[in-house]
């Protein structure tokens, strides 16, 4: 059917024939971030959601970004994705973590009005060209003599298509707990998904069950914020996605920090015995990084107090998400917890915390561009791999997306390596090494982090968008402009010199070593009492030259500072990720029957069969697999 749209006064074809290139299961941060990417890159796409009103929501605190995860952000946006403008969008406070170390820590976090967070993503979501919705619940793979053929849903409809993508988050046979009391659901209030996890071990996928958790919700006007420490944001340039014209422009908000006490820990210890996570009611994996309040005082039980986050949900919300207070202990037990704290000895709750255990499938099963093994044009993506947080599971919708165009048009697989993206460390983990709890990414993660920084995401990843058609033409537009600013001011300050009598009485301000003869500017910038900002202070001609910059000026500066104070770490480390991707290149997967290799050790002939892995490099990842073991492979392959 044609339908015209008054308010442009244009033409949509939304022709409804139950037909598409790719549909997606799930409007959570992988299912967005897939069904867009899809449809960006061109392929009809249609995105199945329990209720529309809900996509993109926040299920746990309403934040995007932190320790590692913030790097991930940025190169959703390097890529094309969406998070990271929508985080901008509606950030109510912004922080850079980790200041205090090596940029390569450095770590963007933003809170953002969940409320706004949901309704931009709507806003996305319903004006994307190419993509479809229905509000609908899949309860079924379709299948026909040529494999994938579509889904089925809980109102007995056939969609039909070429690719599934299933981000089912949490949904899949959900059971979350209150103390004693367990209900079915993928999140609260609303339902859980049945018939996939079943049809799908029914066809020889692995599963297993893991659990999250979530904290109370309290009435800001019971708080007492005169007995917290405030935390403000920072208002400085700094944001998540390169766009220049996407700003932060809501009113800005403080968290507020408070501590549990021994009171706190004895009212929690008496309910203890009503715990799920400690009366046999939950078996299931639980996250090791972010553990419940009630896990915190049984394993630090010598601790005496436990930081807590009060962060607000929104600018014109009263609700405040209580970081770091995780339970599913009954709810009078929470209330009587809670309540000892300094700042919400009256808290009044919206709702408690609670915890939910769900299915999700070894990630083992896929293969680097998330299709599984066993089906193919079938991909997961998000929760149901076993990752936790919205970032994890973002990345890992893109990647998926886009490749689940590119098997609908024939194309070659767009994958991500461990020295380009924290993406593709996150997804070379999952599919080579498994996971034995829900996956967090870390920093420590990544063997090349000075070279995925926070701060040059898009020179590492906006071409390989551009080149696939992700990235649009402003976006490369904007990087070729900045890359051309960089360049100059690092050439600049590689060839303008300084005489001692020019610049040692500001090295003396600075507590810094006089010259005794003239050098380059980017020899000074070397030293680590000062920046660029400061030198630029001391000397006109560069100041000058920094004013020339047409835009993003201080990303620049800060670019271009880390360029050059960590030229020989980052030249080091390319070239140990250069030496270490030549058994990227060594292609294994269909080449050895490793069954028949008797000196390869019994549990190498076990992963390498499970895994199967695609090249040498993957095989060195796999726990358990030895150099000795990697040595044979060698050999046999002729190496």
């Amino acid at each position: 059917m044609e339908h015209k749209n008054p308010s442009r006064g244009d033409y949509r074809s939304v022709n409804m024939n139950f037909k598409y290139d790719i549909i997606v299961v799930g409007a959570g941060h992988a299912g967005n971030e897939a069904a867009c990417a899809a449809a960006n890159l061109g392929s009809k796409t249609l995105l199945i959601t329990m209720d529309m009103n809900k996509m993109g929501q926040m299920s746990c605190n309403p934040a995007v970004g932190g320790i590692a995860k913030g790097q991930i952000v940025r190169e959703i946006d390097a890529l094309g994705g969406q998070m990271g403008i929508i985080t901008d969008q509606s950030a109510i406070q912004f922080r850079m973590l980790n200041r205090s170390k090596g940029p390569a820590m450095w770590s963007p976090r933003s809170q953002s009005d969940r409320h706004l967070f949901i309704q931009t993503w709507i806003k996305t979501l319903t004006n994307t060209q190419n993509l479809h919705l229905w509000q609908d619940t899949v309860n079924e793979i379709t299948f026909d003599k040529n494999g994938i053929s579509g889904v089925k849903t809980a109102l007995g409809i056939y969609f039909r298509a070429k690719v599934v993508i299933l981000t089912n988050g949490t949904f899949l046979n959900g059971l979350m707990h209150i103390g004693k009391n367990q209900f079915k659901g993928g999140r609260i209030s609303e339902p859980a998904s049945f018939g996939i996890t079943e049809q799908l071990k029914s066809l020889g996928f692995k599963t297993d069950r893991m659990k999250t958790g979530t904290p109370m919700r309290i009435d800001g006007r019971s708080i007492d914020f005169s007995k917290m420490s405030e935390q403000i944001g920072e208002n400085d340039f700094h944001k998540f996605s390169f766009l220049k014209n996407v700003k932060r422009e809501l009113k800005q908000m403080s968290c507020w920090i408070t501590y549990t006490n021994e009171q706190t820990h004895e009212a929690l210890r008496k309910g203890l015995p009503e715990s799920p996570l400690y009366n046999g009611q939950i078996q299931s994996i639980g996250p090791r990084y972010c553990p419940s309040i009630e896990t915190k005082i049984v394993t630090f039980a010598d601790k005496k107090a436990h930081q807590l986050f009060l962060e607000p949900e929104g600018v014109d919300s009263q609700e405040y998400y209580v970081n770091g207070f995780s339970s599913s202990l009954p709810y009078q037990t929470q209330i009587d917890a809670i309540q000892t704290v300094p700042g919400l000895e009256n808290a009044a709750l919206f709702r408690p915390g609670y915890a939910i255990e769900y299915d999700f499938f070894d990630p083992t099963q896929l293969s680097h561009t998330l299709e599984t093994k066993q089906i193919k044009n079938l991909f997961f993506a998000g929760q149901i791999n076993g990752t936790t947080g919205y970032e994890e599971a973002g990345g890992q919708g893109l990647i998926a997306g886009i490749n689940a165009h590119i098997k609908c048009h024939d194309g070659n697989p767009f994958t991500l390596g461990r020295d380009e993206a924290y993406i593709g460390v996150l997804i070379d983990d999952l599919v080579t090494k498994g996971v034995d709890e829900p996956y967090r990414m870390f920093t420590s993660r990544a063997e090349y982090r000075i070279l995925l920084r926070q701060d040059d995401a898009d020179m590492r990843l906006t071409e390989k968008a551009y080149n696939i058609g992700l990235a649009k033409e402003n976006r490369f537009k904007e990087l070729q402009a900045k890359k051309e600013e960089q360049n100059k001011l690092i050439n600049f300050l590689k060839n303008h010199s300084v005489k001692p009598s020019q610049i040692n009485a500001f090295l003396v301000s600075q507590n810094s070593a006089e010259l005794k003869h003239g050098c380059k500017l980017s020899d000074l910038i070397l030293r680590p009492q000062f920046g660029l900002n400061e030198l630029a202070a001391a000397v006109p001609q560069l100041q000058e030259k920094i004013t020339t910059i047409k835009s993003g000026k201080e990303e620049i500066i800060e670019s271009v500072e880390i360029i050059l104070k960590y030229a020989g770490y980052i030249e080091r480390e390319k070239l140990i990720a250069e030496k270490l991707q030549r058994l990227e290149y060594i292609p294994l997967k269909g080449r050895i029957d490793y069954n028949s290799i008797h000196t390869l050790s019994t549990e190498a002939r076990q992963k390498l069969t499970k895994i199967n892995p695609e090249t040498i490099g993957q095989a060195s990842r796999i726990p358990g697999i030895s150099p000795n073991d990697i040595n044979i492979l060698l050999v046999l392959l002729g190496r």
